[in-house]
């Protein structure tokens, strides 16, 4: 059906993303509110120092399309990064979808938050029916092959990270609860705190120095905070200088 002659690429031929589907009405179950919250935080803190911010791309219950094959075949990661590809869709729309064969770069890191009924999945534990698309695990590692893949239960507060070597996913040895992904000179580990003004122990990212990154939240408290000071130094500095005029029998009011 999608044989050409003479032959073209994948990207020429195959559908795009303005032709595929991104949503489906049929579907059961919407995220529940921590699969709201925790995919924001992800966002708001994976910021790669290589790369700057309209060269990366992520996406939370974004359908994936990833086998030019069987191009209707999608998977929908609880949150994505890539890097290396613009923030718009060819620098100018949003994306509806992600298209592997139109993008041409597959994620730096997957992230799955554990619940019920995606558990088995989500952790390579089924196998595909025949006839039937491949499980999520098959995906990232045996198609995708995505370099880092992370799942987090909120049950038990438990981070698990794969490392894409050699074909195969291989469980990375963590002795406190954060991985460091040198690819994307990032971690990601698990944070006990407030956000959206709920505390609990949420996943963020972390630069070299162990730091946590700042949301923009916290950026701009942060910014606040370096304003005030620097006025307060401003002020300080002018009353120096009005003491000191005094001391030589000026008026320093009289200098204005």
């Amino acid at each position: 059906m999608y044989q050409t002659d003479p032959t073209r690429s994948p990207k020429e031929y195959l559908p795009t993303m303005y032709d595929l589907k991104s949503e489906d009405p049929e579907e059961p179950g919407l995220p529940d509110q921590f699969h709201e919250l925790q995919p924001q935080l992800l966002r708001d803190t994976f910021c790669p120092p290589t790369y700057s911010p309209e060269w990366v791309f992520m996406a939370s219950d974004m359908n994936l399309y990833y086998d030019v094959s069987h191009p209707l075949w999608y998977k929908r990661p609880d949150w994505f990064g890539v890097v290396g590809v613009p923030q718009l869709y060819q620098q100018r729309d949003l994306r509806l979808s992600y298209v592997i064969w139109q993008e041409g770069v597959i994620p730096s890191v997957v992230v799955e938050l554990l619940s019920p009924g995606t558990e088995k999945e989500d952790l390579g534990q089924t196998r595909q029916e025949l006839n039937e698309p491949p499980t999520k695990w098959q995906v990232y590692e045996q198609i995708l092959r995505v370099p880092y893949y992370v799942v987090f239960d909120r049950y038990t507060d438990q981070l698990r990270a794969f490392e894409w070597v050699d074909g195969y996913y291989r469980e990375m040895s963590l002795n406190q609860p954060r991985v460091w992904m040198p690819t994307l000179e990032l971690g990601l580990g698990v944070w006990l705190g407030f956000f959206q003004g709920i505390e609990r122990l949420w996943l963020r990212w972390y630069d070299a120095q162990d730091n946590w990154i700042p949301t923009s939240t916290e950026r701009e408290a942060q910014e606040a905070q370096q304003a005030r000071l620097l006025l307060e130094q401003e002020r300080q500095r002018s009353q120096r200088l009005a003491e000191r005029l005094r001391a030589m029998g000026i008026d320093p009011e009289l200098l204005e």
